[in-house]
């Protein structure tokens, strides 16, 4: 049986599986760090103000918008900024790094680790799912809403240019997923740069304005959003629906710690992202101050008229380098999920020879690109698409602060007051956004809800049939010491060559040799039991990447361990074992035997029969683990095996 991705399991007293709070790799403040964090971190939410403070006030907008009204919803806004963004994960959870790592899975796999009763491993990773399931919904719904709402500024330069909006924006779109395959490294110097600019511009257009009309700045005051709770009571969640596509790309934050480091990411949002955002915000509460009719396009009608082109322009390169962000984010996450149990074996390319993160997976990419288009051509402009967007967001951002509190109560050593004092507020927060954006529910919001409902079912059914699928091998299987034990009496002939068994199960005799025995009568004269093992941990120190064991005289068993950032390669790690002098191997001598699993239902299914079926769909095409792996498909010999679940 091959192992196509176990359960998320690193024993407790291993020394990757120690609490790695010590090692805190807090980044070098750099001009070339701070521009990468610019292009790759702050992207979406950099991006939010093309369309967020417009459809927080779209619903109040019929009896026309009152001062205490917009100043009210900008007052949510800015402090919507300040508790989500710099509170939560700028002051907080980015404390909680997995080995300088962030992002939903990381801190799953830190929570697993405090995790006693099987019960309670399983609700960790439930949650770790829902999160990742989110976080791919988002990968859709961001690309779209932010291209369409930047190529929108063409109707206010000229509304003859209604209608060539669509057709613009899935042009633009088309080309990004189709340069996927390129890999980031070589555009990537480009991001920073644009996002630099973009910021800078932002803040500039809002900073006139305010200027202007610095009333606006008794928007800063939190009694008026107090004011708007008090008079609108449930009305104002709508508002507050809206109000949270101000904060999507804050789980951005938290993922890319692991590429720039903690130092990076909260200088530049203190002294760079957040006033600038804040200053653009502003500004458009100013501009609608002033003219209510504004409500139109706020953002673009800031700028001089001169100057709008240049801004869509500039615009529509800032999105696309947002969703660029976004979808890099997606393969990153999938790759993880993979190595975690919680996908099947996917296509993985690296773009790039020198940067392990730099990757490239075809099927993710093409179920985004599909999204994508279905959603731009479904809902046609930005506004319609504001009402999908949020709820995979909220989504994400409870299961976050869930598992932080896990993570910083028993891997951190955080009193339980600590916990109630800092996560109270923050999570009674992030159920006000959930709420609100699953009153968008019946406008648009079943689409996150949906995409999240299919990836979550998809990845507990490919866990759960995992899990029963290694419990029953377990169950079947003869103990590989009884085997060794009993192998110099049974008389076995054994040939000239390498055999290299691959199995899940390292204390269990691969169902492949079984087979080989009960059919060739044979045993090669060296034998290689390989196990990878998936650590809990984004990537294995190169001093516990190998361990070799010899069971008896030309028998090994060879265990290699990766994190869920890695991918595994045995023909490599192989030839590192031999010539460290620890095995002998010769490429042309070995051959490498799989099980192939073909999944029955049991007399007995302890599985639904949807779950049966979409489990086995799943597995027919899962990619082959000669290529997961990066095993010459001309030197495997696969042997099929009946399992019954």
């Amino acid at each position: 049986m091959t192992q196509s991705a176990p359960p998320p399991v690193a024993p407790a007293s291993t020394p990757e599986a120690a609490p790695p709070a010590r090692h805190d790799p807090t980044g070098r403040l750099t001009a070339a760090s701070m521009l990468g964090v610019l292009g790759v971190v702050y992207g979406d939410i950099g991006t939010s103000p093309l369309y967020a403070l417009r459809a927080s006030l779209l619903h109040f907008e019929a009896g026309g918008i009152e001062r205490w009204e917009i100043l009210g919803v900008l007052s949510l806004v800015f402090w919507s900024l300040m508790l989500t963004v710099t509170v939560k994960y700028v002051m907080v959870i980015m404390r909680a790094d997995n080995r300088g790592e962030g992002g939903i899975l990381a801190l799953m796999a830190l929570a697993m680790r405090s995790s006693t009763t099987r019960r309670g491993r399983w609700a960790v990773v439930l949650i770790g799912i829902v999160g990742a399931a989110m976080f791919f919904g988002d990968g859709v719904i961001t690309p779209a809403i932010s291209v369409l709402s930047a190529v929108e500024g063409l109707k206010v330069v000229n509304p003859v240019f209604e209608h060539a909006v669509v057709p613009i924006s899935l042009a633009l779109l088309i080309a990004l997923f189709a340069v996927q395959f390129r890999g980031t490294h070589s555009i990537g110097y480009f991001f920073g740069p644009v996002c630099a600019v973009w910021f800078l511009v932002i803040g500039l257009l809002g900073a006139v304005q305010v200027v202007q009309h610095l009333e606006v700045l008794w928007a800063l005051s939190p009694t008026y959003a107090l004011q708007f709770f008090a008079f609108y009571h449930l009305e104002a969640f709508f508002a507050m629906g809206a109000v949270v596509l101000a904060v999507t790309g804050a789980e951005a934050l938290y993922a890319d710690m692991g590429h720039f480091g903690r130092r990076p990411i909260r200088v530049m949002w203190m002294v760079f992202v957040l006033p600038a955002l804040a200053l653009n915000y502003f500004g458009q509460g100013a501009l609608l101050l002033s003219d209510p009719a504004a409500i139109e396009n706020p953002f673009y009608l800031m700028a001089p008229e001169w100057f709008r082109v240049p801004l869509v322009i500039l615009a529509c390169a800032a999105t696309v380098t947002a969703s660029q962000a976004l979808i890099s984010g997606c393969y990153s996450i999938a790759r993880q999920c993979v190595q975690l149990g919680l996908l099947p074996r996917l296509v993985v390319t690296h773009t790039s020879a020198t940067e392990e993160g730099q990757i490239y997976l075809p099927q993710v990419n093409f179920a985004l690109f599909v999204g994508v288009v279905v959603l731009v051509l479904e809902f046609k402009n930005s506004d319609s698409l504001a009402a999908a967007y949020g709820f995979a967001v909220t989504g994400t951002f409870i299961a976050s602060s869930i598992l932080a509190v896990l993570v910083l109560r028993r891997n951190f050593g955080w009193s339980m007051a600590a916990v109630i004092f800092v996560f109270a507020p923050l999570v009674m927060m992030d159920v006000m956004f959930f709420v609100a954006t699953a009153l968008k529910i019946p406008e648009g919001g079943y689409v996150p809800l949906l995409l999240g409902v299919l990836t979550a079912g998809l990845m507990v059914t490919w866990y759960q049939g995992r899990q029963l699928l290694f419990a029953r091998f377990r169950q079947d299987s003869l103990p590989l010491s009884s085997f060794i034990a009993r192998l110099p009496q049974s008389r076995t002939i054994r040939v000239p060559g390498i055999a290299i068994f691959m199995t899940g199960e390292k204390d269990f005799l691969p169902g492949a040799l079984l087979h080989n025995l009960k059919h060739n009568k044979v045993l090669h004269e060296r034998v290689l039991f390989v196990t990878v093992l998936n650590e809990d941990v984004p990537v294995v120190s190169d001093a516990r990447r190998r361990d070799v064991t010899e069971l008896a005289p030309n028998i090994h068993r060879v265990l290699l361990h990766y994190g869920f950032q890695e991918s595994p390669n045995i023909p490599r790690e192989l030839e590192l074992l031999n010539a460290e002098g620890l095995i002998r191997f010769e490429t042309m001598q070995a051959s490498y035997f799989l099980g192939r699993e073909t999944i029955v239902q049991a007399a007995v299914p302890k599985m639904w029969p949807w779950q049966q079926w979409l489990f086995r769909l799943l597995s027919r095409n899962s990619v082959p683990a000669t290529e997961f792996f990066r095993i010459p498909s001309d030197r495997v010999v696969e042997l099929g095996v009946r399992v019954a679940i």
